[in-house]
């Protein structure tokens, strides 16, 4: 096997202190990695117990958002009902023929899909 892990995701994102607010403030993400880097912070994010982090990029101006990532939750209603309470856009939950899903935009439209687990 030549690759045997997924190790970071790159999230562009033009205000770092508004993303790590986001992630871990709405979505309960913890902070894994917050150092100084050449180009801002390098700021990493990911769900407790979780072995691939998202980097809160801001030093990628021209990098279009995300689209599609795909991550699993156990209780969609209750995600639904955060993002809600936050002012976060969503749709769903919807029953689909391969699950559960709900679909959502953080504050600089990186998309992400949540299949219920």
């Amino acid at each position: 096997m030549l690759i045997s892990s997924l190790l970071t995701v790159t999230v562009p994102v033009t205000d770092q202190e508004r993303a790590l607010a986001f992630y871990t403030r709405v979505l309960g993400f913890e902070v894994r990695t917050d150092n100084p880097f050449p180009m801002g912070r390098w700021l990493t994010v990911a769900p407790e117990g979780a072995a691939t982090t998202l980097l809160l990029a801001s030093w990628f101006p021209s990098m279009a958002p995300i689209g599609g990532l795909v991550v699993g939750a156990p209780d969609l209603d209750a995600l639904a009902a955060r993002l809600q309470e936050h002012g976060t856009a969503f749709q769903g939950p919807s029953e689909e023929a391969w699950g559960r899903q709900l679909l959502f935009h953080d504050p600089f439209g990186n998309g992400f899909v949540v299949s219920q687990t």
